[in-house]
């Protein structure tokens, strides 16, 4: 290991994330009582300009007077490049910072952002007297927000995570596609003729990069890598299936825009019984192997070392917390 130690971010549960447009106020008790760990109530894309200011006092209301349970509350501000933004950070962390986990910030392009973001949410914190620190959620979903996500990832001790807006980021990279997320029959391998002059073709994920990118800056400094939209919510396997392509690569969250969504989050992003039972299998023979001076053992006909033993405790302690939740 490096002799420079990551500092962690806090260990929250971010399986599922539920967006909520602030300005429907019907579905907010819904979301209440939902399955899903984190809830972002919506201030930015899903509310038109007209209500923004009406969005932003339901907000408020909701998260004095709804009962969220034990879950993780949100809001997604509007852009530092709108005149929206100081109020929405103003108005709701004043009046109800006390029920509020996080801040999602939508469009993050540089470390400037984020400093700025954190010296007002700093004065407010301690004008108000509140003990508890507001977290930082960052959607990386332009090219900029990429090219400095490793600067905006350590640019405050409030970042908890970061976030792939895939349909922004679609739009900032002019992508040639119309859909939020899912795969595109155009980034695909053609393989060469075989004997009949018969050709496959495989297709690919065009959002590989991108989301690979991001979570190596968000793990390097200690934060949650969660992958964002999937447009179709008509389409569970499609949506599963990008899930799944996420959690391969790290991520340990997903976005849910329909509530049909909550459950195939929390099903992917949760290790499965028999990846926990391996697991703990894992850690019980490496400290057999350990009193028996062994660094590395083999079981179920695989070569198992202390790598391996990292990555079973995370697998155990991600098992411990969803219990536990």
């Amino acid at each position: 290991m490096s002799f420079h130690i990551v500092e962690q971010a806090p260990a929250r549960l971010n399986r599922s994330e539920l967006a909520v447009p602030g300005s429907q106020p019907q579905l907010f008790e819904k979301a209440a009582k939902s399955d899903v760990d984190v809830v972002f109530l919506d201030l930015e894309d899903a509310v038109a300009p007209d209500d923004k200011e009406q969005a932003r006092k339901n907000i408020i209301e909701a998260l004095n007077d709804i009962d969220w349970g034990r879950k993780l509350m949100s809001i997604r501000i509007n852009g530092l490049d709108t005149h929206y933004m100081y109020r929405d950070v103003v108005d709701v962390v004043e009046q109800a910072g006390e029920r509020l986990d996080l801040i999602m910030i939508p469009k993050v392009g540089t470390a400037s952002d984020v400093y700025a973001i954190d010296m007002m949410v700093s004065q407010i914190e301690v004008a108000k007297g509140y003990k508890k620190r507001i977290g930082f959620e960052h959607i990386i979903e332009t090219a900029l927000g990429m090219q400095n996500v490793t600067e905006i990832a350590a640019a405050s001790k409030r970042n908890e995570s970061l976030h792939f807006g895939v349909a922004d980021y679609a739009a900032s990279t002019r992508a040639r596609t119309t859909i939020i997320g899912g795969v595109n029959p155009d980034y695909a391998v053609l393989t060469d003729p075989d004997e009949a002059g018969n050709r496959e073709v495989h297709w690919g994920d065009m959002w590989h990069y991108a989301l690979a990118r991001m979570v190596v800056a968000a793990r390097a400094n200690g934060l949650r890598p969660i992958d964002g939209p999937f447009g179709d919510f008509s389409d569970p396997d499609g949506y599963r299936a990008a899930a799944k392509r996420a959690a391969v690569l790290g991520c340990e969250g997903k976005w849910a825009i329909h509530p049909s969504q909550v459950d195939l989050a929390n099903e992917v992003m949760s290790p499965s019984a028999e990846e926990v039972d391996r697991a703990k299998r894992i850690l019980v023979a490496m400290a057999e192997a350990e009193k028996a001076g062994k660094g590395a053992v083999s079981l179920d006909g695989r070569l198992i070392d202390y790598a391996s033993i990292r990555q079973a405790e995370v697998l155990v302690k991600k098992a411990e917390q969803i219990a536990a939740n």
